[in-house]
């Protein structure tokens, strides 16, 4: 299901509640105060309130990360047009969720917590959250220390200890390919029954359809892909290092 049509929608604001349902509430010319989050659809489906503030969350968490180097370069925006596949004609729409939260004068911990509390018991959902934020940092080349600091303040709201904080930020910052240990969240001293079973829970736990069904919109499966993609060529690097077959 395509979920940018649906977030500046007066639907969006009453289905998510809280800090993000008042945030497009309010440009949707709407406001709602009363968190309405936890009555999720129970009919098999991924509940459009957990799509829907997942993909707010993206959006809102990337302009208050684009603050924290005080500049928004066009290569990250591009980035997030490009991982996130929002289409021509919703780009005016997120644009304006983006201006509206960087203008917001409150911080980003409201957001991420709510986020967070949605899908406390979906970790692996977050991640991939986290993930798309750390491909906009480093979409300029660089992440700043600035943008660090951000991402291990969201990081640690979400629940994450250090080592999944290192973990993913090795996964998306290139520095698993020197290390792949650390892409798996692993030390040089693990065993190879270690490696193995880190490297089938993490593909296990990021496989698309898996966080789809936990509420993550399809919308954002490259993510998942490229994930899985590195958390592969991570083990497969350590597999050839040791001669496992």
């Amino acid at each position: 299901m395509a979920i940018w049509g649906k977030i500046l929608g007066a639907a969006a604001g009453l289905a998510v509640g809280g800090p993000l349902g008042a945030l497009v509430g309010g440009i949707a010319g709407h406001a709602y105060d009363r968190l309405r989050a936890d009555r999720d659809e129970t009919d098999g489906e991924p509940s459009l309130a957990r799509q829907t503030a997942f993909a707010i969350a993206v959006i809102v968490l990337s302009a208050k990360m684009a603050k924290a180097d005080g500049t928004v370069t066009r290569d990250e925006v591009e980035a997030f047009k490009r991982l996130f596949h929002v289409p021509p004609d919703e780009i005016k729409n997120v644009g304006r969720v983006f201006d509206q939260a960087r203008k917001d004068s409150h911080g980003f911990e409201p957001y991420a917590r709510q986020v967070g509390r949605m899908f406390r018991d979906n970790p692996a959902v977050l991640e991939e959250l986290l993930g798309g934020l750390f491909h906009i940092a480093r979409a300029d080349g660089v992440a700043h220390p600035a943008e660090l600091d951000y991402l291990r303040g969201v990081s640690d709201i979400f629940g994450f200890d250090a080592a999944t904080f290192e973990r993913v930020k090795a996964a998306h910052l290139g520095a698993g390919r020197d290390d792949p240990y650390a892409a798996l969240g692993l030390n040089h001293y693990a065993s190879d029954e270690e490696v193995r079973g880190a490297w089938r829970k993490l593909v296990r736990e990021h496989h698309p359809d898996v966080l789809v069904a936990q509420g993550m919109p399809s919308d954002f499966v490259r993510v998942a892909t490229e994930k899985v993609a590195a958390i592969n060529a991570a083990y497969d690097q350590i597999r050839k290092q040791r001669g496992i077959n």
